[in-house]
């Protein structure tokens, strides 16, 4: 049965709008906090089925209600009747949420990047006493709080910092991983199939580089992980920016990116080479395509050369190398129809992938973050290596809707139990905010571990 706002007036009330995949392992540990103290606890989504399904039954504490965002009567509802809303809408949504937490004053957490639009709602938020905490997820989220954590340690001890890298990866736990490719979905798959597009941009060693996204797959940084073996990572579009966010505007070397597999870069490449991740534009004629003519859709015409033997001419892949391999393994070649009736090259890319890199009912994920900073102490070079590793227990329960979702849920707790403060739009870069929460996620097993070394 779903319950009315007015009922729980007196007492404290989280809300929580979007019951997707990432929200599972949020609103179980929200639940239990509702159970143990004194909490209420919403569950909202345009799905009214799901949101009931995840907030379970036999707790008078706990509900369910359908929800539309756009619909102004149905938010202002919602958000009037909480104190904490935590939003896990599509990023793009976030602004309405967070109007309406603003002329209800209601804080407002979610794990998306501060878009423009909301950075303009900090001087309303401050003069209201609301705090809109954002970016307090895993990446961003995790990243930021873990960074500013050494970065400050290190300036607390006279030291300069000279290079920080940070590297984050959804990924597939080792015993998971059967596929060739090293690599399964644990989020949003069409993030995946667009990622890195635009052009990546960071400093080394003083000087400002670019990588545009035709090479961007071509040149990754080798990442090695203690007990987990050898990784890569490729630039993200923004590094730049993250001197401002974390107080190292002088810094010569800062490079933010992604983790995969080593190999999975070169691979993934020739589908760029392609352009088989254009989102830009309908292909003709999808509804009668098979996954073997989306290939050759892409390759010169040649009526006598097979679309393998195409492929490998145009892409200067070898017929027995391993990006060959990984290519044919998702069954780029084979006589399937894709069943679509229209479609961008991104589309049909994510279709396909879908099929096969989903994970299985046993299956675990895994998220491997890295930072490495390189800082000047008392005349001595040293670095720090700080890395987590966390796995998932099951589909549901991923590492990666751990890492998500377990930040916000402390968060929120916090905010409910006075023990953040702060107002206005803002990310966790401060320790008020980030020391309680990592405390926290370490108890529950999810840290950075270290290692220092003097540098030659």
């Amino acid at each position: 049965m779903l319950h009315h706002f007015s009922d729980l007036m007196n007492m404290q009330h989280i809300l929580i709008i979007g019951a997707g995949r990432s929200s599972t392992v949020l609103i179980n540990y929200l639940k239990a906090y509702a159970s143990r103290e004194g909490v209420y606890l919403t569950v909202a989504d345009t799905d009214v089925n799901l949101a009931q399904a995840k907030a379970g039954e036999g707790s008078n504490k706990i509900k369910a209600m359908a929800i539309d965002i756009f619909d102004e009567a149905q938010l202002t509802a919602a958000v009037k009747g909480a104190d904490v809303v935590i939003s896990m809408v599509p990023a793009s949504f976030h602004l309405p949420v967070a109007k309406a937490c603003l002329a209800h004053q209601k804080h407002m957490i979610s794990a998306s990047y501060v878009s423009p639009e909301v950075r303009e709602l900090n001087g309303e938020a401050q003069k209201k006493g609301v705090l809109i905490l954002k970016e307090c997820g895993l990446d961003p989220g995790l990243d930021h709080m873990t960074a500013m954590e050494v970065i400050n340690r290190i300036r607390k001890e006279g030291g300069e910092l000279l290079s920080f890298k940070s590297f984050t990866g959804g990924l597939v736990a080792p015993e998971s991983d059967n596929n060739p490719w090293n690599y399964k979905f644990s989020w949003n798959p069409r993030n995946v199939v667009l990622a890195g597009q635009g052009t990546a941009q960071y400093i080394r060693h003083g000087q400002y580089k670019y990588i545009p996204y035709h090479k961007l797959f071509t040149r990754t940084e080798p990442i090695e992980v203690d007990g987990m073996g050898e990784f890569e990572g490729y630039a993200n579009r923004d590094s730049l920016s993250y001197r401002q966010v974390y107080g190292i505007d002088n810094i010569p070397t800062l490079l933010r990116g992604t983790i995969r597999r080593k190999g999975y870069s070169r691979a993934w490449n020739v589908f760029v080479q392609l352009g088989m991740t254009d989102d830009t534009y309908q292909l003709e004629g999808v509804s009668k395509m098979t996954k073997r003519d989306f290939v050759n859709a892409f390759l010169p015409y040649n009526e006598s050369a097979s679309v393998e033997e195409k492929l490998c001419t145009y892409t200067g892949i070898e017929r027995e190398g391993e990006e060959f391999k990984k290519i044919a393994w998702l069954g780029m070649f084979d006589e399937e129809p894709l069943h679509m009736q229209k479609a961008t090259p991104a589309q049909v890319m994510q279709k396909i992938l879908e099929e096969k890199w989903q994970l299985g009912p046993e299956d675990k994920d895994m998220i491997v973050m890295q930072h490495k900073f390189e800082y000047q102490l008392k005349g001595e070079n040293r670095e720090i290596v700080a890395t987590l590793v966390s796995k998932g227990d099951d589909p549901q329960q991923t590492a990666m809707a751990k890492t998500v979702g377990l930040p916000l849920g402390i968060a929120a707790k916090l905010l409910l139990e006075g023990k953040i403060t702060r107002t206005g739009v803002c990310v966790p870069i401060t320790a008020d905010i980030y020391e309680p929460i990592l405390e926290e996620l370490k108890e529950l097993g999810i840290y950075m571990e270290e290692k220092e070394d003097t540098l030659a």
